[in-house]
């Protein structure tokens, strides 16, 4: 019998179930719990991703999997080129009649089309989820975490998060809602936009001085910190581009393949 295994049998000799990410811990004491999963708050408590690191871009081409980790294989290196290779180039329109409104309201549930909508959680707290480790929930909530320690793969540090401090943490959208803007996005419906804002492939929760120091920035004019990630930053905003037919500048698209060895 499995480790997994052998806990759901003693949850359930005691009444309760241990359910994965994503999930509460349904009627379950923190004496009915295995070793690690109780909560000294009350809250309940769910696993993280196996690799506090992350996934590679490459092999998430959805964005449901957890974090962002780097690309460094030679074949990999190739794969991201060819990748970046296919984004059409254009120069950036104007920002005018842009607001942050007409991509829908922040982390709203109801976008149609994109992983994890329609669940009853709202966007940000499905990612923190997602990328957290030791993710704690708010009593009495499916959704809501309230705490669990962050691999922010922007600067590469360890963040111990507390909803106390929410702004330690920001969602970051990889192809800014502004950058989409000017590129195309203001020609878009209002249900694309609001795909674009709270697909899970553009999103990733970071550290919050760095997010805000990008701005809306594309790959030219701003990059991650930590110069490990970069070239699976500049792989995810074109996964996300290459997703919604969106082109990028000339130089964003010089710069992304240069990250991955181009």
């Amino acid at each position: 019998m499995t480790r997994r295994a052998k806990w759901a049998a003693r949850g359930a000799a005691a009444g309760c179930v241990v359910v994965t990410l994503g999930s509460s811990l349904a009627g379950c004491k923190a004496s009915d719990l295995p070793e690690g999963t109780g909560s000294p708050t009350g809250g309940s408590v769910v696993s993280g991703s196996p690799d506090a690191h992350g996934t590679s871009p490459l092999a998430d081409p959805d964005g449901t999997k957890p974090g962002l980790a780097a690309i460094s294989s030679q074949k990999d290196m190739e794969a991201a080129r060819a990748l970046i290779s296919k984004l059409a180039t254009k120069g950036r329109g104007p920002k005018t009649g842009y607001e942050r409104e007409k991509f829908g309201y922040a982390w709203m549930d109801t976008a149609d089309g994109v992983p994890l909508a329609h669940n009853g959680c709202d966007t940000r707290n499905d990612l923190l989820k997602r990328d957290g480790q030791k993710v704690t929930l708010r009593s009495g909530s499916d959704c809501v975490v309230v705490s669990m320690t962050l691999y922010d793969p922007y600067t590469g540090k360890d963040i111990a998060w507390k909803k106390a401090k929410a702004t330690e943490v920001q969602i970051d959208h990889v192809v800014p809602l502004s950058y989409g803007w000017q590129m195309g996005a203001a020609h878009w419906s209002k249900d694309k936009r609001e795909r674009l804002a709270n697909d899970v492939l553009n999103l990733l929760p970071v550290s919050g001085s760095p997010n805000a120091s990008k701005g809306d920035s594309g790959p030219a004019s701003w990059l991650p910190p930590n110069k490990a990630i970069r070239c699976s930053y500049s792989v995810r905003f074109a996964q996300v581009a290459v997703k919604y037919e969106l082109s990028v500048t000339s130089a964003d698209k010089s710069m992304m393949l240069r990250q991955c060895g181009g």
